[in-house]
């Protein structure tokens, strides 16, 4: 048994794709999954499941949620250590850019290609900066994310991968759920 978080990228946006989280939480346990947790609205879960493979997860959730819901949304899943490594491996995570919550991460649903990560990298924005890894962009918008160029959209656009972002509060916390679980 391992333990996992489920981000869904769109849902319960101005009043678009709604999914509401008890809801989602029956679903998911029907399907097999253990101890299964949300935190807030915006599709951020933590559960043990016997299945190692990330895609087959993804798979099964998508067409849960399409069955459902009648929608489709981006699944992105994690193995909780992975997703540990990757909030820990922040270079934005001094006590400054911390304490007035500009730290993101914007997590990759698959690699992006090579040439693409090297176009985006020569490019520079006025108040923001990110570096980008293999699972996840980490992403410091010094005038907050409202304001941002450098958003979710944008770096889909960019890089031409699914993604969805968090701030370090939601990607802590699943963290500390993911503790609890196991």
């Amino acid at each position: 048994m391992k333990t996992y978080m489920l981000l869904l990228r769109g849902i319960n946006v101005s009043g678009q794709k709604k999914i509401k989280m008890t809801g989602l939480k029956q679903s998911l346990e029907k399907l097999g999954l253990q101890n299964v947790q949300t935190y807030i609205q915006s599709g951020n879960v933590v559960f043990d499941s016997a299945i190692t493979s990330e895609s087959s997860l993804e798979k099964s959730i998508e067409k849960l949620i399409f069955e459902s819901y009648k929608f489709e949304v981006p699944v992105l899943v994690f193995e909780a250590k992975e997703f540990e490594i990757i909030v820990k491996g922040s270079p934005y995570l001094d006590s400054e850019t911390v304490e007035v919550n500009h730290s993101y991460f914007v997590l990759l649903k698959t690699l992006p290609a090579d040439f693409l990560v090297a176009l985006l990298n020569s490019e520079t924005f006025l108040n923001e900066e990110f570096v980008i890894s293999a699972k996840c962009i980490y992403l410091n918008c010094k005038i907050g994310y409202g304001k941002a160029k450098c958003t979710n959209n944008f770096f889909e656009r960019k890089l031409k991968v699914q993604a969805t972002t968090r701030n370090l509060k939601t990607m802590s916390k699943l963290v500390a759920l993911s503790s609890v679980v196991n």
